[in-house]
């Protein structure tokens, strides 16, 4: 792909989301939404591989579906209250549609089907853009969103954990894996999203800085599918023993930096008196857990028996960038120290 069309679309990637997040109109809010969508499509599709071709034109009918439930909310919203601010959104019907339509953008279970399918056909990268990026303006719309469909977050919430639980054991492409993860940390940030808005987007944050760093160590190794991780020690040395710190930060293990977010959303849940929903949901995470596990078994603990073409690999230098691999790892994995002065900035 040309520099120039690169820019151009990256540059229309960044404006769709600032465009969402400066609006107070649900017109500019969609119009920043679909400039979203329509700058990603040429970057998923780029490779020329049937398998790409087929992730974007899933995606586009994914969000255009998306797109479409949340313009005829937001329409109906205003044939009922003459009303078509964000903030003025309380009838309970376009509350409803403009949160399921929300939840199929981003991938709350059970809207998630698209999820795994798409990242599975697209690179690392893009993947990654898919798994950050595309969830800031939908989710900034959902903070938004009055508190009068509580009981519908809390179902979405508890879905999308236990479905990126349980969809993820059964996997070997490292992709559609990180996919779940993704789907199992959306569900956490909804459960907190009505009672904490700040602790819903520092969960938001923390999830950034581990899955940047967990893409980008895959992307590192060029590593699909959990078979290609037993060679990984010979690409990058160092493999072995980050990645299953990673791993386990994604996971919410003390004494790493995810075990942060989680720990905060239970006490927040259980001061709400939502006590079961909360032990619930400390259980879907051992699910998670259990994948994380594999992949971190399979990197450190599994040698190829190829010794002689998997030794190999190490020879050629790679020209990947590793400063923002470090720099993402390290907060993954050393942030936990400092809860209590980012506890003490989410109460403000």
């Amino acid at each position: 792909m040309s520099p120039f069309i690169l820019a151009t679309l990256l540059f229309a990637l960044g404006l769709g989301t600032t465009i969402t997040f400066a609006s107070s109109h649900w017109l500019l809010a969609w119009m920043g939404l679909e400039i979203n969508t329509l700058a990603i499509l040429p970057l998923m599709a780029q490779l020329h591989h049937p398998r790409a071709v087929e992730a974007t034109t899933k995606y586009f009918v994914a969000q255009a579906t998306a797109a479409a439930m949340l313009m005829f909310a937001s329409g109906t919203n205003a044939w009922l209250t003459g009303q078509w601010n964000i903030q003025l959104l309380t009838h309970p019907l376009p509350v409803t549609l403009i949160t399921l339509a929300i939840g199929l953008k981003i991938g709350l279970a059970p809207m998630h089907s698209w999820l795994p399918e798409v990242i599975q056909g697209v690179d690392f990268i893009t993947g990654l853009i898919l798994s950050t990026w595309q969830k800031l303006a939908p989710f900034v719309l959902l903070l938004q969103l009055q508190p009068t469909n509580s009981a519908l977050l809390l179902a979405l919430g508890i879905a999308s954990t236990l479905v990126g639980g349980w969809g993820g054991l059964n996997q070997t492409q490292i992709r559609k894996i990180l996919a779940y993860s993704s789907i199992a940390h959306l569900g956490w940030m909804t459960l907190v999203l009505q009672y904490s808005t700040a602790l819903a987007v520092l969960t938001l944050i923390l999830y950034f800085t581990m899955t940047f760093s967990a893409f980008l160590l895959f992307k590192l190794n060029n590593s699909t599918t959990i078979n290609l991780l037993a060679m990984a020690w010979a690409k990058v040395p160092a493999a072995p023993i980050l990645a299953p710190l990673i791993l386990l930060s994604l996971a919410g293990l003390p004494p790493l930096t995810g075990f942060l977010s989680k720990w905060l959303i239970l006490q927040e849940l259980t001061k709400q008196g939502l006590a079961p929903l909360a032990t619930l949901a400390a259980l879907s995470a051992l699910l998670s857990l259990y994948f994380y596990l594999r992949l971190a078994y399979a990197l450190s603990l599994t040698i190829s028996p190829n010794t002689h073409i998997g030794t190999t690999p190490w020879r050629h230098p790679t020209s990947t960038s590793s400063l923002p691999f470090s720099a993402s790892t390290i907060a993954a994995i050393f942030l936990l120290p400092m809860a209590p002065a980012i506890a003490m900035l989410c109460s403000i």
